[in-house]
This record gives structure tokens, sequence and C-alpha cells, in this order.
């Protein structure tokens, strides 16, 4: 039986051992093949260079030549060249190594496009585009004359603030096309990683390079317009660095002309490229980022320009999408009003886009069953479509009421009226505050009842008057109400229930207020005074500091109100207040 063992045991050891040999004779092969092939495929001619031989599948000694121009490219490809000669071919070293030069050798470091800035073609291409957005209009063709005139100056970044769906992504495209240039979109919603934007070190296994350099490889050229989308979403910074802060550099004028990717371990020019970004809410860009920013606000359209937008834009799209010829489609000017008023609720357009889309679907769904007559769509058709309206549309007070005044707010969907009330009622000199008020609006709620109780006299009403009564200020069902323009109409509604004199149920209001009395500025004033109009409302009381913003507010809805600029409570309490 020993015998048996040792015999089986030498067996063993020598199949291991002709195994070893095995391998090492066909590795031994394969490598002496492996540099006959580079020789026979290349010659000498690339020794001569100071170069090993190359990858026998890969045309890097040409795209090497090209490189030529630019020295410290050159040199790394060179380097890179030689440890892929050295490397043994089934090594993930090799592997690595060529998805580096593949890297290296796709960059577009010489290739530039040609700009072309004609200020009358981006006029029309903006007009064709955009409906209203003057402002933001202006600002692009100022932008792009001064590049006209000065190619080669540090231009600022530009930053389109504003809504959702307000065309943010295709003002950036239409300065593209205006220009002539690739248009590339970098997201950067909840990016987290420092790498993303910077690259990972060759030394991770899977590294890639970051954003930046995809762009620009996708491109195909060192001029492009990359877009930064949403850059006030970037995560915020942790154990994987700060992106906004690798940010910095690439949007710095005078620092990105060597942007250097982890990856590639070369400065890049990046000084060529326009970089636009866009942000919903400014408040969460970092503050750092905002200064190397020029923000353009892109602020929410009015009725008639999303009517404008629907009939030229969004209908012939839909049309187009979904396969339905023209005739096979109509909508009236009231149906798409209502549309408008209620079933979608926001700044921008994209809810209307959808609303017309899903009646699109529904045409066609009629189409098949047989109905060949085309669908003229009225605003009294819409709900067997649609359903009941999604939105409840704001009314404006019926009577004028002892506390209740009509304030304007602003959110991420535009302009809204929201009412604050106010009681007073037997109690201990307490205040009640009610409703989905946010820090700020109860900030200003204090303040406001100050301003209130140094008022009294004023109304023949003693200090004491309050001692035994508590007020409860409310705000009614909606969305959360948090910011400093409430302040008069809070106010406002406080003396009305004090003094017991009705608030005119056709004025509006919106200012904050300080411990003096003084009316603050605000904004947003443009969609406030819009949601007034568009539910009727005659007087808007604003801040005598906001005069200036009148010029942004369409003129049929000043033509339309008795806008007064107000400097202190007592005129704001003049205009209000029924006597």
């Amino acid at each position: 039986m020993q015998v048996m063992k040792k015999v089986f045991y030498g067996l063993m050891c020598f199949l291991i051992f002709i195994l070893i040999l095995e391998h090492f004779f066909i590795s031994s092969l394969i490598t002496s093949t492996y540099n006959r092939m580079n020789n026979a495929s290349y010659g000498a001619g690339d020794h001569s260079q100071g170069m090993g031989p190359l990858a026998p599948d890969d045309d890097y000694s040409e795209k090497l030549d090209a490189l030529k121009k630019l020295p410290v490219v050159y040199d790394k490809a060179k380097k890179e060249l030689r440890e892929l000669d050295a490397s043994n071919p089934m090594s993930p070293e090799s592997s690595q190594i060529r998805n580096y030069l593949d890297w290296l050798f796709s960059m577009p470091w010489l290739k530039t496009d040609k700009t072309i800035i004609d200020l009358e073609k981006a006029k029309k291409i903006l007009d064709r585009d955009h409906q209203g957005l003057k402002k933001a209009k202006d600002h692009i063709l100022e932008y792009l004359a001064v590049q006209k005139r000065v190619p080669n100056g540090k231009a600022p970044i530009l930053c389109f603030a504003g809504p959702p769906g307000v065309g943010k992504t295709t003002l950036a495209k239409s300065i593209a096309e205006a220009t002539g240039r690739k248009f590339v979109r970098i997201s950067l919603g909840g990016v987290r990683d420092e790498g993303n934007i910077r690259g990972f070190l060759r030394t991770y296994i899977g590294a890639k390079p970051g954003d930046i350099v995809k762009a620009l490889k996708e491109a195909g050229t060192s001029n492009p317009v990359i877009l930064l989308d949403e850059i006030d979403k970037l995560g915020i910074g942790g154990h994987h660095g700060d992106p906004a802060a690798a940010l910095l550099e690439v949007l710095d004028p005078s620092q990105n002309s060597s942007f250097k990717d982890h990856f590639l371990e070369i400065g890049i020019d990046l000084s060529k490229v326009m970089f636009i970004a866009t942000a919903n809410n400014l408040e969460n860009v970092p503050h750092a980022l905002m200064d190397r920013l020029e923000i353009v606000e892109v602020t929410s359209y009015t009725l008639e320009e999303k009517l404008a937008i629907a009939k030229n834009n969004l209908i012939p799209k839909q049309l187009k999408e979904n396969g339905l010829k023209a005739d096979e489609f109509e909508i009236s000017d009231d149906a798409i009003k209502k549309l408008i008023q209620e079933y979608t609720m926001e700044a921008g357009v994209r809810q209307l886009d959808r609303a017309i889309g899903t009646l699109c679907r529904k045409v066609i769904r009629e189409i098949d069953d047989g109905k060949t007559a085309p669908a003229n769509l009225t605003p009294e058709s819409l709900e067997p479509y649609l359903g009941q309206r999604l939105v409840p549309r704001t009314q404006k007070l019926q009577a004028n009421t002892v506390g209740v005044t009509q304030g304007l707010a602003w959110s991420a969907v535009g302009g809204g009226v929201t009412a604050f009330e106010a009681a007073i009622v037997p109690g201990t000199g307490k205040i009640h505050k009610t409703g989905n008020l946010g820090e700020i609006s109860q900030e200003s709620i204090m303040a406001a009842l100050t301003v209130a109780r140094k008022m009294m006299p004023d109304y023949k009403i003693g200090h004491r008057f309050l001692e035994d009564k508590d007020i409860h200020v409310h705000a009614p069902a909606g969305g959360k109400k948090d910011g400093p323009s409430a302040g008069i109409t809070i106010a406002t509604s406080i003396i009305s229930a004090i003094t017991n004199i009705p608030v005119n149920k056709d004025v509006c209001m919106t200012g904050e207020i300080n411990l003096h009395g003084d009316v603050l500025p605000i904004g947003g004033l443009k969609e406030k005074l819009i949601a007034a109009h568009s539910i009727g409302l005659k007087i808007a009381v604003i801040p005598f500091a906001n005069e200036s913003d009148l010029k942004e507010v369409p003129q049929s809805v000043k033509d339309d109100m008795q806008i007064i600029p107000v400097k202190h409570i007592t005129e704001v309490l003049k205009v209000a207040l029924v006597k």
C-alpha cells in the first residue's frame, strides 16, 4: 500500500512539472511570434526614433505622427507605447495601456470648428425657437456681439436660471446653432464624485476620464458648446471629493487653459470651449461657483406666449411624433387657453406639451376605431378627453372682507395669488399661526404684528385692546408659504381685523415690511402680476423700489391693471382698506 502511494504521488508531481513547462513554452512562443509580427509590420523605422515596436492591430504610428505639433502629448504617447511594447500582450497592464492610448489619440487636440457669429442669424434662430424671453435673448445677443469682436477674449460663463420647462436647454442649443459649434450636454444632477469631473486615476481598476474629456471626445472638436445642466443639483462633497470644487477650474477663464484630467494626466486647453450652465434654484449653487457665473434669468411665460408656443412649436411637434396629419387634429385657441389654465400649472410649457400629446393619442385611437372626421377640439370637448380639470383655479374674493387680504406669491411654477386671513378672538394676548407656513413667513407675521401694534393709536385704539384677545393668522390650503414678500399682506390683514375695516376685494399686494413700516423690495414681480391679471384683479400694490421692474411686465397686464408703487404701510392701507 505504501508503495502504491509513493508511485501515485510521483506521477502527480511529474504531471504538474509537465504542465508548468508547457505553460512557459506556450507563453514564450506567443511573445516570440508577437515580436516577429511587430518587426515585419513596422520594420526598424520606429526603432530609429527611440521607440519599441508598436501594437500590431492599431495604427498608432500615424496617430502619433499627427501629434508632433503637441510635444507634451507626443512625448506622453511615445512613453506609453514603449511600455506597451515591453508588456505581455496577455497581461491586464497591456489592456490598460491600450485603453489609455485610445483615449489619448481620440481627443480633438488640434481640431477646431470654424466659428462664424452672425448676429442677425442668431436673432432669427432665437426668435424662431423661443417666444418672449426678450431680456434673456438680448443678453445672449450682447454676449455674442462681444465674442464676435474679441474671439479670443475671456468671456463670462452664462448661467440660465429659471423654473423647469421655460427653455433653458433650448437656449443653449440655439447659441450653438447660431455660432456653428457642436453642442454637448453634461447632466450634473446628483453628481457626488469629483472623479466625474476630473476623471479617475489610472491606478484604479476600470478607470476612465471625467465628463469634460468625454464631452470633448463626443464633440470631436476643441471648441464646442458644453452645457452644464442643473448645476444647482450637484451633490455635496464627501469622501469622494467635491464636484463643485472641481468645476471651479473648469469655469475659470484664467485657469482652464491647462485643465488636468486625472486619467489623461495631461493639461487640456478648455479656453476655446463655450461653457453654459443652467439652474432652477440659485440658492443651491455654491457661492464659489456663483462667482464664476453670469446669471441670465429665464422667467415664466404669459398666457399669450404659451398660446403662441403651443400653436407654433408644440402642436406641430406632437403631430409629427404621433403620426397625425394636420387635417386630423384641430384645436381652437380657446381650447388651448383652457388647457393652459385648467390642466397645467407651470411656469414653462413641459406639462402643456404632455397634455397636447395626450390629446393626440386620444384622437388616434378614435380614428382607429372608425371615426374619420377631423377632431375639432373646443373648450367643451376637453373634459371627455382629459377628465375634470387638474388645476384648482384660484378665485378672487367676491366681497370686501374684514381681515382677508390677497397677496402675490412666486414659486417654481410661476406666480400665484394667496389669501392671508387674520381674526381677533377672545384670549390672553397670544398669536396663533396656522397654515403651511415656512420660517420666513412666520418671521414676517411677527414683524407685521409689531407694525400693527404701533399703528393702533392712529385708529384711536388703545394699547390694552389686545390684552384679553388673541390674534389668529391663517394661510388657507395650498403649497408651502415661505418667502419675504408677504409682509404688507399680513400687516394689512391684522390691521383690518383689529380695526374691523374691510379690505377691498379688487386689491392684491406684494412687499416685505420692516419694524418701521417701510415697504421693502421683492422678486418675481412679472410672474406675480401676470397671476393677478389672470384671475381678474384690478389693483396691485407693489414696493416703490420695484417700479423699475415694471418694464418687464407685459403691456397687456399694465393696461388692464392699476399698479401702485408704495414706500410705507400707511400708503398700502389707504389703497386697501375700504372706509
